[in-house]
């Protein structure tokens, strides 16, 4: 990739980023973008060309969050190319790590537009592209689902309607990520000083795509098994990468276990119908198992909210809560938490014979 001779603004330099600096630090330093995070080096690029610095001074931190990610923005000393700032960022999409204990994860920054990507076959899970669309609204960055290997499908409509049912202010777009017109239909979000991101489990086709938006072999591609239809990991690492029109696209490792963060805005925007519904309940303090003029218990019942739906919020509400708890916490909320799962389960499966 040719980054000699790029403007700030080509690299996605925005306004709000001139703003936090003084006259001083104008003076003394240079804006670089950061293209990959490895152990003890990070690869940033600038308006002088590529760089790779040390994880060093201000970067060496043991606060997750002032560590550097993948499109980030660094201020550095002129000469010596010293971090003197990791700049404020207009948005940073973060996970929990797997383990036993929720260490914050970073996973990209300053994205214009996020592409949560599934594909038409097995694979499509209407409860794990919410669980990626609640993470993608708590970092407020907007979302596109992309829906890959449509011309392996007999009927990809039947996708395309399940996907645009999870909210109707996302758009979704069917594709076959190695058609030659895929660089157009992306046009709007890949222009110059625009950068994309591609999330979603291994084998949908994210490298597929970010080959095709790029116009060469740049990531690896791994077919879809055909006896389960999951994916292998064939992207390792985050990095990015120039686009045919000129803006940048993040490719991410596959995550099929995608563990939600503390901050659980995104779950109350995706599933503001249930947060609608919860505040119609007779009585204020309502546990929605059963509980005398349940507003979610009468919506289920009359088919107006899907248990799978309702089942799946009460998780990924469940699992945010969790990851801002202590260990102690997190025991006893998982043990009430598999109590409350087996009552609702029970009753509505009473109901069903009754």
């Amino acid at each position: 990739m040719n980054t000699q001779n790029l403007s700030l603004a080509e690299l996605g330099w925005r306004p709000l980023l001139q703003q936090q600096l003084s006259f001083e630090e104008l003076d003394s330093g240079f804006a670089a973008r950061v293209n990959a995070v490895y152990r003890d080096r990070i690869l940033v690029t600038s308006e002088f060309g590529e760089h790779s610095i040390l994880v060093s001074g201000i970067l060496d931190t043991d606060d997750t969050e002032q560590r550097a990610t993948t499109g980030d923005w660094l201020w550095l000393e002129r000469d010596t190319l010293k971090p003197l700032r990791l700049l404020e960022r207009m948005s940073l999409l973060k996970r929990t790590a797997a383990g036993t204990e929720p260490k914050t994860q970073l996973i990209a920054a300053n994205i214009d537009t996020l592409f949560i990507v599934s594909s038409c076959n097995q694979d499509f899970n209407v409860s794990r592209i919410e669980r990626y669309l609640s993470l993608v609204m708590a970092a407020h960055i907007p979302a596109v689902i992309v829906l890959t290997k449509a011309d392996l499908c007999d009927d990809p409509d039947v996708y395309v309607d399940q996907a645009q049912a999870i909210h109707r202010d996302v758009p979704v777009v069917a594709v076959n990520a190695l058609s030659a017109d895929v660089i157009e239909r992306f046009r709007d979000y890949t222009m110059a000083g625009q950068t994309i991101a591609f999330l979603g489990s291994s084998g949908v086709g994210k490298s597929t795509l970010t080959n095709s938006l790029l116009g060469e072999q740049v990531q690896d591609t791994g077919g879809i098994r055909e006896d389960d239809a999951k994916g292998r990991h064939t992207t390792t690492e985050r990095s990015m990468h120039r686009m045919a029109h000129g803006g940048w696209v993040l490719d991410t490792p596959g995550m099929r276990e995608l563990r939600l963060n503390d901050d659980a805005s995104g779950v109350a925007e995706l599933f503001a119908d249930i947060e609608q519904l919860k505040t119609q309940c007779r009585f204020a303090n309502c546990h929605h198992q059963g509980d005398r003029g349940c507003a979610i218990d009468q919506a289920i019942d009359d088919g107006l909210l899907d248990v799978r739906r309702w089942t799946n919020y009460q998780k990924l509400q469940r699992e945010s809560e969790l990851a801002s708890q202590t260990k102690a916490e997190r025991k006893k909320a998982a043990e009430k938490w598999g109590k409350e799962i087996s009552k609702f389960s029970r009753q509505h499966k009473k109901s069903r014979y009754t």
